[in-house]
């Protein structure tokens, strides 16, 4: 029987079963996105694309989204407190002005009931307080024009350390990571005894208002 003839009888177009993929081979993509998925547990694929895009990686979000999927990659839902698997990379010394900065917030109330939280920047090697911001809402993109300003009167810190809250893991931050700091700057997630330093500096700041 032809070809003509068979895909009459089955219902399947000729140009269907001659069709031959032009995609281009995705290994490395697929490869990075595991491996970024992997040590960053709590982000999905947009903030995937972020990370391989500061790697040089130019990939459409819905194709990412398709990657994702198939290498059946998910964040799962929070349940109950659990210790972090794993063992976390080795915070090195701060030797220089500029070496690494610490961010942090600390939330109070006004006398009304309102909630204001403060914004606190702190260099781990001089322990100087670069900044206090203070309002009722502070978004990543608050936070990332705080960040453009200390950059603009100090210079670039060669490290940024935080904490996994939302507006420090948000995707203004991570663009402001690419585009408005060098490429040396390595925006990490620390753990709360990390942060010691930033605490200690915002009970300092509130002992002195």
């Amino acid at each position: 029987m032809s070809e003509r003839r068979s895909g009459k009888a089955i219902g399947c177009c000729r140009m269907t079963m001659r069709y031959r993929t032009t995609r281009a081979d995705d290994a490395g993509v697929r490869q990075r996105m595991k491996a970024i998925a992997q040590e960053r547990r709590r982000f999905g694929y947009r903030c995937l694309r972020v990370l391989l895009k500061r790697e040089g990686f130019a990939i459409n979000h819905k194709k990412l989204f398709r990657l994702y999927r198939e290498e059946e990659l998910v964040v799962r839902r929070r349940g109950g407190r659990k210790r972090a698997i794993g063992t976390r990379a080795p915070m090195t010394v701060p030797m220089a002005r500029n070496d690494r900065w610490s961010l942090d917030f600390v939330s109070d109330q006004l006398t009304d009931g309102r909630r204001f939280r403060i914004l606190t920047v702190v260099d781990d090697c001089t322990r100087e307080c670069l900044a206090l911001v203070a309002d009722t809402s502070l978004s990543g993109a608050r936070v990332a024009r705080e960040l453009d300003r200390l950059v603009m009167e100090r210079g670039k810190p060669k490290m940024v350390v935080s904490d996994n809250g939302t507006e420090l893991t948000s995707n203004a931050i991570l663009t402001w990571a690419i585009g408005a700091a060098s490429p040396g700057i390595i925006s990490l997630r620390a753990s709360p005894c990390r942060m010691a330093s930033s605490k200690a500096s915002k009970v300092g700041s509130g002992m002195n208002c």
